[in-house]
C-alpha cells in the first residue's frame, strides 16, 4: 500500500531522447529546516519556492500544532509566524509525520528541550525505522522516549524541564542526527558541540546562522566540530529554497542513459555537502556542465545542463563521499547498471536504515532487470551492461520508497523491456511533479 493510499502501479518504457528544462522542485532539506527555524524565529518568515510534497507539508502541519501560524499563500509562497526558541506549545493531538525521517527527528530536537510531551507516528515504511540514534543524544539533554521494541514509532517525548548543553559526537555520519543535536541546544544554556568524523550536509549550520543563532565550525583531529550557543533570539527570515539535487538526480541521470538526450535543470543547490553525485557522475564520463554558476542565500546554485553519454564507464566511488551523496546511490546503480565494466559502493550502511533497505531493494530489482549485483553489509557492486543492454522486463517492489520507485523507472527507459514498480505513490512525499515532469521531456510513463 502507498504511503497515503491505495497503490498506484507504474510502468515505464523504453524512451525517445528526453530534451527540454527540467523544473525540479525546491530542496527538501531546505524546505524542512526553512519550516521548522521560521516557527523557532520571532517574527514572520517568508518561504519562496516551498517543496510542496508530502514530506514537506507533514512538517508544516507540525508546525502548527505546536503553535507557529504556518500559511500558504499559493505558487510555493508561505510565511511562518514564529513563536520563539522555547516557544513551543503543548501539541493536542498525535504528530503524524507521514514518511518523512527528516521531518520527524528534526522536530523531536526541535521540541525535546521544552516542559512539553508530544507523540510521534508515520505510515508503515516511518514506523520501522529506527530513533534511537537520535533519541540517545536527546536523553543528555533531559529529554526522555517512550516507543515502540527498538526505538521505533509510534513513540512519545517527553521534553526536558531543566536542559542541559551537550557535547556529543555522531558514531553514524548522518545529517538528522546532527541537526536534531543543534536544534535541540537552541534551548539550552551555554554550548552545545557535536562533533562529526565525516562531514555531512551542512544546511542546518548555515540556516542556523543565518537566522542569527551563533555557530562555528572548525576541522580537528576529532573531526568537524560544531559549536551552537544557546538560548539566541532567531531572527525572522526571506528565503528562496534552491531546487532539490537529489530530485534533480532524476532528470538528469535520465538524460544520460537515453539515447540522444539533452536536459537543462535550472537553479539547482550545489552545496558542496550534497553535490557528491554530480562528481561521481562526471568521473564515471558524463556530459554534465554547471552554467551560470552563482550564490543565492548562502548556498551556490547553478544551471546543470545533461547530454546521453554513451560511453559510461564503472568506478570506485570513494566511501569518504558517501555522506555527500546518500540519497543518490539508488538512481546511480541505475546509471552504473547502464555503464560498462563494474561500479563499486562502498561505506554504505546508513543505505540499509533508510524508508527501505535501499541496497536490498535495488540489488533485487536489478537482479531482476538483468543486472549482476554483489552486496555485503556496507557495501555493493553493479556490473554494468553497457549502454542498451539492460534487459528490464521486471516487477520490482519499492517498498514504500520514493526513490526506489523513481529509479526503476528510470531504468525503464533505457532498458529493452519495460519496467514496472508495484506503487509510485509515495514519489508523492519528494517530488510530486516527478510524472509530468517525465513525460513533458519525453518519456512514458502509464498508471497500469
Amino acid at each position: 500500500m502507498s504511503a497515503h493510499g491505495t497503490p498506484i502501479p507504474m510502468t515505464a518504457a523504453r524512451s525517445g531522447p528526453l530534451t527540454g528544462t527540467a523544473d525540479v522542485p525546491g530542496d527538501k532539506s531546505i524546505s524542512h529546516r526553512s519550516l521548522i527555524l521560521g516557527a523557532m524565529a520571532v517574527g514572520e518568515t517568508r518561504i519562496t519556492g516551498l517543496l510542496e510534497g508530502q514530506d514537506v507539508l507533514d512538517t508544516a502541519k507540525a508546525m502548527q500544532a505546536f503553535g507557529a501560524e504556518v500559511t500558504d499563500h499559493g505558487g510555493g509562497e508561505w510565511s511562518v509566524q514564529g513563536v520563539g526558541v522555547g516557544g513551543f506549545a503543548e501539541p493536542e493531538n498525535v504528530i503524524d509525520c507521514g514518511n518523512s525521517g527528516t521531518g520527524v527527528r528534526l522536530i523531536m530536537g526541535a521540541m525535546a528541550t521544552s516542559p512539553i510531551t508530544a507523540t510521534f507516528t508515520g505510515d508503515a515504511s516511518l514506523n520501522k525505522r529506527p530513533m534511537a540514534r537520535v533519541t540517545d543524544p536527546l536523553a543528555l539533554f533531559g529529554a526522555r522516549a517512550v516507543g515502540r521494541t527498538g526505538g521505533r514509532l509510534p513513540m512519545t517525548i517527553v521534553g526536558a524541564s531543566d536542559p542541559v548543553p551537550v557535547r556529543y559526537a555522531t558514531p553514524v555520519p548522518s545529517a538528522q542526527v546532527k541537526s536534531a543535536v543543534l536544534l535541540a541546544g537552541l534551548n539550552a544554556p551555554g554550548d552545545t558541540v557535536v562533533i562529526e568524523r565525516e562531514a555531512t550536509r551542512d544546511h542546518s549550520e548555515r540556516m542556523l546562522a543565518g537566522f542569527g543563532a551563533q555557530v562555528q565550525v572548525e576541522d580537528s583531529t576529532q573531526g568537524r566540530v560544531i559549536t551552537l550557543t544557546g538560548q539566541p533570539e532567531l531572527k525572522p527570515q526571506t528565503i528562496v529554497v534552491p531546487r532539490d539535487p537529489s530530485s534533480a538526480a532524476f532528470p538528469v541521470c535520465a538524460a544520460l542513459i537515453v539515447e540522444g538526450s539533452d536536459v537543462l535543470v535550472p537553479n539547482i543547490g550545489l552545496n558542496p555537502t550534497r553535490a557528491g553525485l554530480f562528481t561521481t557522475l562526471q568521473e564515471m564520463g558524463a556530459d554534465l556542465v554547471f552554467e551560470n554558476m552563482r550564490e543565492e542565500g548562502g548556498e551556490p546554485v547553478a544551471d546543470l545542463r545533461a547530454r546521453f553519454s554513451p560511453d559510461l564507464k564503472g568506478i570506485e566511488v570513494p566511501p569518504g563521499r558517501a555522506a555527500s551523496m546518500i540519497d543518490e546511490y539508488p538512481i546511480l546503480s541505475v546509471v552504473a547498471a547502464c555503464a560498462t565494466g563494474q561500479t563499486v559502493m562502498r561505506g554504505v550502511k546508513e543505505l540499509r536504515v533508510k524508508e527501505s533497505d535501499r541496497i536490498d531493494a535495488m540489488a533485487t530489482g536489478l537482479r531482476a532487470c538483468g543486472v549482476e549485483v554483489e552486496e555485503g553489509e556496507d557495501w555493493w557492486i553493479v556490473t554494468g551492461r553497457g549502454h542498451g543492454g539492460v534487459s528490464g522486463g521486471a516487477l520490482v517492489q519499492s517498498h514504500l520508497d520514493h526513490r526506489i520507485a523513481m529509479s526503476f523507472l528510470i531504468l525503464g527507459f533505457a532498458a529493452k523491456a519495460p519496467v514496472s514498480v508495484d506503487d509510485g505513490g509515495p514519489i508523492a512525499t519528494s517530488f510530486p511533479i516527478f510524472e509530468p515532469l517525465m513525460t513533458q521531456l519525453g518519456a512514458r510513463i502509464d498508471r497500469t
